[in-house]
């Protein structure tokens, strides 16, 4: 069948070029290879396609009919391979992020000029903090912190976030505020994670805690943690507003944490469209800016 087609593909470009010379030409090929790939396939149907001269060629009736669906399918893989290049080399399309609920509020100015800069590109957003099925969803980049789990998807780090140790005045007024690492032992920590079980505490820190409260999503945590239930780890970008507004305090900052990476997931490394591509340079732009302005504070 393969071979067939190709033969279709030969005779469509003959017809087309009206030569043989101009199709060997066109499909990079010699004049005699076109001229075997036509007498194969008027053989394999059991038909004259075209009158040969030395000058001219003629179309039989069978052959002109033939030629309408040869042309057609000609049309539809030119179509085809033009369509893949263009997604190839100009972000169009859908675009399916999937990111979690804290770090959507940064997709639109992270991918705003972008959007702005190819109207063909429509973006679709999956916020969720949950480890979904992102072949049954169908995404095309996904955003994730920390360390992943194990996965057939290419991850490529974008970026980072700094983290602090964070309680409300409301909560340290019972506390009282903590001087060192062991001041930390007996206190009511909000941490993420599926459950109340005992772990080591956030990012190899010396201590093993069994958290007040458990949850699944940071800006939950944030709120939590604002409302004077206990101590957090968050990010320093995500709690600027609420530190400045005296929601929360800043624990030990002397005690330097380890940055979270931040990730950009994608099916696979090599061949990505330029909707993926573009995007991910996009974020990688504003995260860097983001991070040079914080350091720069």
């Amino acid at each position: 069948m393969l071979d067939q087609i190709r033969r279709m593909a030969v005779f469509a470009t003959v017809v087309q070029h009206g030569s043989l010379g101009a199709a060997a030409r066109q499909l990079q090929t010699s004049t005699s290879a076109v001229s075997q790939q036509l007498r194969a396939l008027e053989r394999d149907l059991g038909i004259t396609l075209l009158h040969r001269s030395t000058r001219r060629l003629a179309l039989t009736t069978e052959g002109a009919r033939f030629h309408a669906g040869c042309a057609a399918m000609l049309a539809a893989a030119t179509q085809a391979q033009e369509q893949l290049a263009q997604a190839r080399d100009a972000p169009e399309g859908e675009l399916r992020i999937s990111a979690p609920v804290g770090f959507a509020k940064h997709l639109g100015p992270a991918l705003d000029a972008l959007l702005r800069a190819h109207p063909n590109l429509r973006l679709h957003l999956e916020v969720e903090d949950r480890f979904t099925d992102l072949l049954a969803r169908r995404i095309d980049l996904a955003i994730r912190f920390g360390r992943l789990p194990d996965s057939p998807w290419t991850a490529q780090r974008i970026g980072e976030k700094r983290m602090g140790l964070f309680a409300a005045p409301r909560y340290l007024s019972q506390l009282g505020l903590p001087r060192e690492m062991d001041d930390l032992r007996d206190a009511d920590w909000l941490m993420l994670g599926e459950d109340c079980e005992a772990r080591s505490a956030p990012f190899g820190l010396s201590l093993t805690l069994r958290p007040r409260i458990s949850c699944n999503n940071q800006l939950s945590l944030q709120q939590l943690c604002e409302a004077g239930q206990g101590l957090a780890v968050l990010s320093l970008e995500d709690v600027a507003g609420a530190v400045q507004a005296g929601r929360l305090l800043r624990l030990l900052p002397e005690w330097p944490l380890p940055v979270l990476p931040i990730y950009a997931v994608v099916p696979q490394r090599d061949a990505q469209p330029a909707k993926v591509r573009h995007a991910i340079a996009a974020l990688k732009t504003y995260l860097a800016s983001a991070s040079g302005e914080r350091n720069s504070t």
